[in-house]
C-alpha cells in the first residue's frame, strides 16, 4: 500500500475491515520515514529518526497499527538502507556534511571519495546541482549568500537549495554581508567551502560520491559502517521492538556493499529485539532482488526470500508460447531494423550508460584495481572493466575480495571469458580483475571488489530496465522488472521445478505479479501474453493499423516505436470503452514520453528532443481521435483478445495464491490492473467499489459471465486467501507436480491427511477467442484430463458435490482454474 499526503495512515486505517474481509494478513507498507515534501513514494528519505508527518506522523502510525491489529493484520515495512534524498534544504545530515566536510559526524554516512587527484576537489564534496556552469550562475546573480532563519545559519542560496557556509567564515561574513553581492567575492568565498558547486550535466564525469543509480538528488549510504547502520535503522528497530511492525522489505539490496553481511546483521538485531515484543515470533525479512535468468538467491543471507520479481517472471514466461518466439523476434527485427536478440540491445545499452552516466565511477573503480596491480595502467583497467560490464548479464556478484567468502559466480566467470574473447588486448587487466574478485590480493582486494559490485548494480538497472527494455519490442509482456526478455517462455515442467525449488529453499518468499516498479500491470502482461499464441492474428492487425494510420505518421515516428505503441494500446485498453477518452490518451502520452526518453535513441531525460517528442505525441493524439476511426479497429481487436487475456489473469492469480510462497497483492489489483509504468501504476484506487464487491455473497464461478467487471478476480483472491487461512498446513506442504496434457498445469500439496489439488488452463487463447469467454468450451477438453484418484471437493464453491473424475471438461466447467480439497 502506497502512503503519501493524499493517502495517509488514517486512510489506511479506514480500510482495515475491507482488508480483513479480503483475507489480508499483513499490510505491506511503502516507506514511512520522513521524506521530501510531497513525495508520492517515500524512497527520498530525509530523516531516519522521524515518521513522515505528511502521512500522519508517529501518532497516525500507531492508530493505523491499532486499527489493523483489531482485525488481526500486521505491518511489513519497506525500508531504504541504500540511499537518502540530498540537495534542497531539508536533510540535516547532508547540510551538516556540506558545512563541516570531512569533520562532519555524517562524513562516514555518505560514500565520498575525499582523496581526489584534482586539488580543487580534495577533501571537498562535488555538488552538481546547478542549472548552468558555476561562473554563469554567479554572473546571473542566481547564487546569494543569506542568513537562513529556518536553518539558523548562513548559507548559499540557489533556487530551492541551501549550501551551508563553513563556521570558519562566519566572522568575516558578519563584518558585511553586502560585500558578497559581488560575484567575484562570492566566488572566492565559495572556493573556500567544503563543497564545490557545479553544473548538473557534469555529474556523470566528475561526481566524487556514490548515488542511487545516476540520480544526483539521491545519495548512496554506507550502511556497512556501524554508525550509519544504527542511524538508518534506529526508528525501524524501535517500531519492531514495540510490535508495530512484524517485518521488513529491504529496498535495492544490490546497492549495498555486502548484502550478505548486511542481511545477517539485520536479522540478528531483529531476533534480539523479538524478545522485547508483546507478541513473540520470528521477524519476516525479504529483499528486493533482481535475479538473472538462472540465478538463485544465496541461502546464507538469513532472509525469507525475495519480494517476488522472480515469480512474476516465471508465471509470465509460463503463459507465453515458446513455439512462436523466433517468429516474434524476426518480425520485430524486420519491422524495426534492430536486433532480433535482446542480448545485443543489452550489451549496447551497457556500453552507453557506462560512458554517459557512470564515467567517473568507472574511473574510480579502475583506480582501485590499479592500486593492486600498479604495473597495469589505470586506463587499461578502465577498458577491461567496461568490456566485463558489457558482457555481465547479472546485477552484481557477491564476492568481497576475500578468498574465503562467496565466489563471484558463473555470470561473472562467463563475462570474464567473453571479455577476453572479444578484447584480447585487455587480457592482462581482465585477469587481474578476475584475480582480485577471487581474493588473490587479500584485504587490499576488498575495496576493488566493493567498487565493482556497487557499479555493476546501477549499470545493470540503467542499461537493462531503463534502456534496453524500451528498445526491444519483440513482445513487451516479457520486458518487466526482474524479467529475462531473452527467455520468451518456459514449460510447465520448468515452472513447477522452480516452484518446488522455492518451497525447498525459501518457502516464505513473496509471490508478486504487480508492484510499484512494474512496467505494465499484471493484466496488461497477461493479455499481451495471449498474443504469443496467435501471431497471425496479431500480424494481420498490425499490418492493417500501419496502413490505416500511415497518412498521420510523421517521419519522426519510427516503425519500432509505432509497433511498441500498438502493443501498449492493446494491453492497456479498458474492457469497457474509456469513460474519459481524454484521460486514457493522457496516460498513453505520459507513457510515450517516458518510453522514448528511457530508450535514449532520439531523445532522453538528459537531452530532451522537443521536436521529436512533439511529433510522437501528435501522432498518438491523432490516431486516438475518435473521428479518425482507428479506435474502432483497436477496440474490435481487443474485444476478441480480451477473453484470452482474462483467462491468463485468473490463472496467474490462482497460481500466486496457491504456489509455495506468500502471495503479495499490489494496491488495487484485486480488480483488473491495466496500469502502465510509474506514475501510472500509482493512480488513486477506488476502494469503495472494491469494498462493496468484497461484501457481496458470490462464488468466483457465479461471476464469470460478468468477467469484464473484474469481480471474478476479486472473489477468486478472497476465496483462495480464506482457504489459506483455514488450512495453512496445506500451503506449507511440498509441491508435487502432476503429469498433465499440453493445455493444463497441475500440482498437489498434502499435509495432515488432507490434500490440495490445483489445476489451471494454459495456452487456450484460440479457444477463448472462439468462446468469447475466459474459458474454453467443454469440447476443447476432449481427451484431456488428470489421472488422479480420490473424491475431491471444490474449494472455490464448497456447496458443489464432490467429484472423482478429473477430466478437463469437469475441472474447467466454470472457471479456467480448479482448486480442490480431499
Amino acid at each position: 500500500m502506497q502512503f503519501h499526503k493524499g493517502f495517509t495512515f488514517a486512510d489506511g486505517a479506514a480500510l482495515a475491515p475491507y482488508l480483513a474481509r479480503l483475507g489480508i494478513s499483513h499490510l505491506y507498507s511503502s516507506p514511512i520515514l520522513a521524506a521530501r515534501a510531497g513525495s508520492l513514494h517515500g524512497y527520498d528519505v530525509i530523516d531516519h529518526a522521524r515518521i513522515n508527518p505528511e502521512l500522519g506522523g508517529e501518532d497516525g502510525l500507531r492508530l493505523l497499527a491499532e486499527a489493523l491489529a483489531r482485525h488481526g493484520i500486521g505491518i511489513v515495512l519497506d525500508i531504504v538502507p541504500n540511499h537518502m534524498a540530498v540537495g534542497g534544504a531539508d536533510n540535516p545530515c547532508w547540510l551538516d556534511l556540506l558545512e563541516k566536510g570531512r569533520d562532519s559526524v555524517f562524513a562516514d554516512l555518505f560514500d565520498i571519495d575525499w582523496d581526489q587527484e584534482q586539488p580543487n576537489l580534495r577533501d571537498k564534496v562535488f555538488v552538481p546541482l546547478l542549472g548552468k556552469k558555476l561562473q554563469e550562475a554567479l554572473g546571473a546573480g542566481e547564487i546569494a549568500l543569506i542568513f537562513d532563519d529556518r536553518l539558523g545559519r548562513y548559507a548559499f542560496a540557489y533556487a530551492e537549495h541551501r549550501f551551508p557556509l563553513r563556521r570558519e567564515d562566519y566572522a568575516e561574513v558578519e563584518q558585511g554581508l553586502e560585500h558578497y553581492r559581488d560575484a567575484q567575492a562570492l566566488s572566492e568565498l565559495l572556493g573556500r567551502q567544503n563543497f564545490r558547486l557545479a553544473y548538473w550535466r557534469d555529474a556523470g564525469e566528475r561526481i566524487n560520491w556514490r548515488r542511487f543509480f545516476d540520480i544526483t538528488e539521491l545519495a548512496a549510504l554506507r550502511v556497512e559502517d556501524d554508525g550509519a547502520f544504527e542511524l538508518i535503522h534506529g526508528a525501524v528497530f524501535r517500531l519492531y521492538a514495540e510490535g508495530l511492525i512484524d517485518g521488513v522489505r529491504i529496498d535495492h539490496v544490490d546497492g549495498l556493499a555486502d548484502p550478505r553481511r548486511y542481511c545477517r546483521k539485520l536479522r540478528a538485531r531483529l531476533e534480539v529485539l523479538s524478545m522485547q515484543r508483546p507478541r513473540k515470533g520470528e521477524p519476516y525479512v525479504v529483499v528486493e532482488k533482481i535475479l538473472a535468468a538462472d540465478e538463485a538467491l544465496p541461502a546464507d543471507w538469513g532472509v525469507d526470500g525475495t519480494t517476488g520479481y522472480d515469480f512474476m517472471d516465471q508465471v509470465s514466461a509460463l503463459q507465453h508460447d515458446g513455439a512462436n518466439a523466433e517468429r516474434f523476434a524476426q518480425r520485430w527485427s524486420a519491422l524495426s531494423g534492430r536486433s532480433a536478440e535482446f542480448d545485443a540491445e543489452e550489451r549496447a545499452a551497457r556500453r552507453e550508460v557506462l560512458e554517459n552516466a557512470f564515467a567517473g565511477a568507472l574511473r574510480a573503480a579502475a583506480q582501485s584495481f590499479h592500486l593492486l596491480q600498479p604495473n597495469i595502467a589505470a586506463a587499461e583497467f578502465e577498458r577491461a572493466l567496461a568490456v566485463i560490464f558489457e558482457n555481465f548479464h547479472a546485477y552484481r556478484t557477491y564476492a568481497t575480495g576475500d578468498a574465503l567468502e562467496p565466489a563471484a559466480g558463473p555470470a561473472f566467470d562467463a563475462a570474464v571469458a567473453d571479455a577476453k574473447a572479444s578484447s584480447p588486448g585487455e587480457t592482462a587487466a581482465i585477469e587481474a580483475i578476475d584475480d582480485a574478485m577471487r581474493g588473490a590480493f587479500g584485504e587490499g582486494g576488498r575495496e576493488a571488489a566493493r567498487r565493482f559490485n556497487q557499479l555493476a548494480a546501477p549499470v545493470a538497472a540503467k542499461a537493462v530496465e531503463d534502456t534496453a527494455f524500451y528498445r526491444y519490442g519483440r513482445l513487451l509482456s516479457r520486458n518487466d522488472v526482474g524479467f529475462s526478455p531473452s527467455r520468451f517462455a518456459i514449460s510447465a515442467d520448468a515452472f513447477l521445478a522452480r516452484m518446488a525449488a522455492r518451497q525447498a529453499r525459501f518457502p516464505c518468499a513473496m509471490l508478486a505479479t504487480a508492484t510499484h516498479d512494474h512496467k505494465r500491470g499484471e493484466d496488461v502482461r497477461a493479455r499481451l501474453a495471449a498474443l504469443s499464441e496467435v501471431p497471425e492474428l496479431w500480424e494481420a492487425a498490425v499490418a492493417e493499423w500501419f496502413a490505416f494510420n500511415a497518412r498521420l505518421r510523421p517521419k519522426d515516428v519510427t516503425a519500432g516505436d509505432e509497433y511498441m505503441l500498438y502493443q501498449t494500446l492493446v494491453g492497456a485498453w479498458p474492457l469497457d470503452r474509456p469513460a474519459e477518452p481524454g484521460e486514457f490518451r493522457e496516460r498513453i502520452l505520459q507513457w510515450r514520453e517516458k518510453s522514448l526518453r528511457e530508450a535514449k535513441l532520439q531523445t532522453s531525460w538528459f537531452s530532451p528532443n522537443a521536436g521529436f517528442e512533439k511529433a510522437n505525441a501528435d501522432f498518438v493524439s491523432a490516431i486516438l481521435a475518435p473521428a479518425h476511426g482507428f479506435v474502432e479497429r483497436l477496440a474490435g481487436f481487443v474485444d476478441r483478445l480480451a477473453p484470452a487475456g482474462a483467462m491468463n489473469s485468473l490463472v496467474q492469480t490462482a497460481l500466486r495464491c496457491t504456489a509455495p510462497g506468500v502471495p503479495d497483492l499490489y494496491q488495487g489489483a484485486e480488480l483488473w490492473d491495466f496500469s502502465l509504468v510509474d506514475p501510472d501504476n500509482r493512480r488513486v484506487v477506488d476502494y469503495a467499489l472494491r469494498r462493496d464487491l468484497a461484501r457481496a455473497e458470490a462464488t468466483p464461478a457465479s461471476l464469470l459471465s460478468r468477467w469484464r467487471s473484474g469481480a471474478v478476480k476479486l472473489k477468486l483472491i478472497q476465496a483462495l486467501l480464506a482457504l489459506r487461512a483455514q488450512a495453512p498446513a496445506l500451503f506449507t506442504a511440498p509441491l508435487v507436480p502432476i503429469q498433465t496434457p499440453t493445455n493444463m498445469l497441475a500440482f498437489r500439496r498434502e499435509a495432515d491427511g488432507s490434500g490440495l489439488l490445483v489445476a489451471v488452463a494454459r495456452h487456450c487463447a484460440r479457444a477463448c477467442i472462439e468462446s468469447e469467454m475466459p474459458l474454453p468450451r467443454a469440447a476443447f477438453w476432449q481427451g484431456q484430463g488428470l489421472a488422479v484418484e480420490g473424491r475431491w471437493r471444490n474449494a472455490l464453491d464448497p456447496a458443489r458435490p464432490p467429484i472423482s473424475s478429473l477430466d478437463g471438461a469437469t475441472l474447467f466447467r466454470e472457471l479456467p482454474v480448479a482448486v480442490l480439497i480431499a
